[in-house]
């Protein structure tokens, strides 16, 4: 009987596991996928307010308490790829491999700023209505303005002081593989390529006609991807 790897899924900001349904259902995968609600997010309840070293020890606390004792590989789209580069750092022992795809490393007052500006629900609500009723169903168990609210302050505080910084990158001692789409539009390319020079086993990698939002990534380019830098 063939035993497939498993693989750490994590979601972006303002995401659910939900959102890795169709590579998931993959024909090509030969994972076996662990996908999950961040604790605000999807079905999760809110336990505290939105940090990425919260969601680190979170993710390090389910697979304890699945039963996942061997370090596993984690796919982490945008939000996700810092959580997992966070959880490398908490536990390395824990952690065999990364693969990011559209994650921000360009952390400063002014980045933050310009997506804070973009996280204000009452702006969402008016100017993106149908984008504002899919987070509404998304997080069909939370308020999905409280989710909005609290990834902006997550995101003010990424640019104000909690950010990783080049000493961090440095530490981390698994491979990783930094994705970026060459149609994204929100992660900074050359903070990326930047962050793959500094971790010991960092490999940058770019991903033809890929654009930001996950919704919007070829399946099956993400499958090759991921199957072509991660143990299967």
């Amino acid at each position: 009987m063939l035993v497939m790897e498993p693989l750490l899924l994590l979601h972006g900001a303002l995401g659910s596991a939900a959102t890795f349904d169709p590579l998931r259902s993959h024909e090509s995968a030969s994972w076996q996928p662990i996908a999950f609600d961040f604790p605000g997010h999807g079905d999760a309840p809110l336990e505290g307010g939105f940090s990425i070293g919260y969601f680190a020890h979170w993710t390090l606390s389910f697979l304890e308490m699945q039963g996942i004792a061997q370090p596993v590989a984690i796919f982490g789209y945008s939000m996700g790829g810092y959580v997992a580069l966070q959880m490398a750092l908490l536990a390395p022992e824990r952690v065999r491999c990364i693969a990011t795809l559209g994650t921000q490393f360009d952390w400063t007052p002014e980045t933050a700023a310009r997506e804070v500006a973009r996280l204000d629900p009452d702006r969402i609500a008016v100017r993106a209505p149908a984008f504002a009723a899919t987070l509404a169903q998304r997080h069909r168990s939370q308020n999905w303005r409280e989710v909005v609210c609290q990834t902006a302050d997550l995101v003010h505080r990424l640019g104000h002081g909690e950010a990783l910084g080049e000493s961090d990158f440095r530490r981390v001692a698994c491979p990783v593989y930094i994705g970026w789409g060459e149609r994204d539009q929100m992660a900074s390319r050359e903070a990326s390529e930047q962050v793959a020079r500094w971790i010991p086993q960092g490999h940058f990698n770019m991903l033809a006609d890929t654009p930001h939002p996950l919704e919007q990534v070829s399946v099956s380019t993400l499958a090759r991807w991921l199957m072509s830098v991660l143990p299967t």
